[in-house]
């Protein structure tokens, strides 16, 4: 169990008979000890130490730098962005953003931190880029996308209002950073990222014989139920409703559920046939797990075994190995598990993410946009029309036959 910290104590100042409360090194007299009022004042002071992530709420003129302010805040992040206990994926985010602000500002006065040092701050992002591993093992250069500096410099304004919410910095610093618009179409050195389309058929064709069991499992109902890889990762008997002609599954963790919203993914025929033979008398596990992968890769390469297999060889498990396959696939062992098929059939390397276009567009062709809604899980129908292509076949004929 995490041991509990508890807050500083309130205690008798000899010396001059008030009560006292040290924070953060330094001492806070409350007044006559042991009086009511001396107690609400320690009441007030603990309760804003708490407030700011146990750190003393200055006074908006003092000195703080930006390191300590992005120290704060960090402190701040990881108890804020958590589900079910679990940190997300935008803490990650946050301390990739924080590194090149520490880096350039970090000694700088978080009140002196206005618009010019934001763009510069911005123009370092960009020029900076990241390096990506090929599956080869190459590395090479990448420039940002327009939209992921504009998220990373979105980042750093929410750092800032946070300061300002919680007294560390003076109101104007944040209203002066608001006044950096966002990066334009067309009027900028950061690259445009490509839209993200489905996946070609032939490309999934080829890569589903390529893949162990679980995965092509995931993929087939990915595309027949427009899940996002997250949510189809995490499956499990515990939420999955096999009452009635339609099974539905609630995710215990999905994307839109710190909104307070519910997503139910409806699973059909065809679904069920895939998932059917990956249910557990175990309600509570994965029903794909890459344990389970390697046991039926395993027993798959003995099968075929051509030589009497010796008492030696029975069992070559290590005791205790640096790694052991997980309980359910990790978001990147799944895209990786992907790109290595993609890798050996000679297609262009594609992510899970891509298929929850594919069904989209498919609902949409064949149902309408209002179905596509719902089986996407969309509060609104514009967001479902990112993730469904427009019927242009469609479109193209009624031209021909009107104009």
């Amino acid at each position: 169990m995490p041991k509990t910290i508890k807050p500083p104590s309130y205690r008798r100042h000899r010396a001059s008979g008030q009560a006292v409360v040290t924070l953060n090194g330094r001492d806070h007299y409350l007044g006559t000890y042991g009086t009511k009022t001396s107690r609400d004042a320690y009441d007030r002071h603990i309760a804003e130490w708490l407030a700011g992530g146990r750190r003393l709420l200055i006074n908006a003129e003092s000195s703080i730098t930006v390191t300590e302010l992005a120290a704060a805040y960090w402190r701040f992040a990881k108890g804020y962005y958590r589900k079910n206990g679990a940190p997300t994926v935008e803490l990650a985010k946050i301390k990739a953003t924080i590194r090149p602000l520490k880096r350039l500002y970090g000694s700088t006065s978080a009140a002196e931190f206005g618009p010019l040092a934001l763009k510069s701050l911005r123009q370092e992002i960009i020029r900076g880029g990241y390096r990506r591993r090929a599956p080869g093992g190459a590395q090479t250069k990448h420039m940002y996308t327009r939209g992921h500096v504009n998220q990373t410099i979105g980042r750093v304004k929410r750092l800032f209002r946070w300061g300002v919410e919680n007294e560390l910095v003076p109101p104007s610093v944040y209203h002066g950073l608001q006044a950096v618009a966002g990066l334009k179409c067309g009027r900028t050195e950061a690259r445009e990222a490509s839209p993200v389309r489905p996946v070609p058929e032939e490309h999934i064709t080829q890569v589903l014989p390529l893949v162990p069991r679980p995965v092509r499992a995931m993929i087939e109902l990915q595309l027949l139920t427009g899940m996002r890889p997250s949510e189809v990762r995490l499956i499990s008997g515990a939420n999955l409703d096999t009452a009635g002609r339609v099974w539905t599954y609630r995710p215990s963790v999905h994307k839109t559920q710190h909104f307070g919203r519910e997503r139910v993914v409806y699973l059909g025929p065809r679904a069920q046939g895939v998932v059917r033979p990956f249910l557990k008398t175990d309600t509570t596990a994965y029903l794909f797990s890459p344990k389970d992968a390697i046991a039926e890769w395993n027993a798959e390469k003995r099968r075929h075994r051509k030589t009497p297999v010796q008492p030696s060889q029975r069992d070559r498990s290590k005791s205790n190995p640096e790694r052991r396959p997980g309980d359910c696939y990790r978001a990147d062992s799944y895209r990786w598990a992907i790109r290595r098929a993609c890798l050996a059939a000679d297609v262009p390397a594609w992510g899970p993410g891509r298929l929850r276009h594919n069904a989209g567009t498919r609902f949409r062709k064949e149902y309408g946009l209002e179905v596509a809604q719902v089986v996407l899980g969309h509060k609104s129908a514009e967001v479902t029309q990112v993730y469904a292509e427009r019927d242009k076949e469609r479109a193209l004929a009624v031209v021909a036959k009107i104009g």
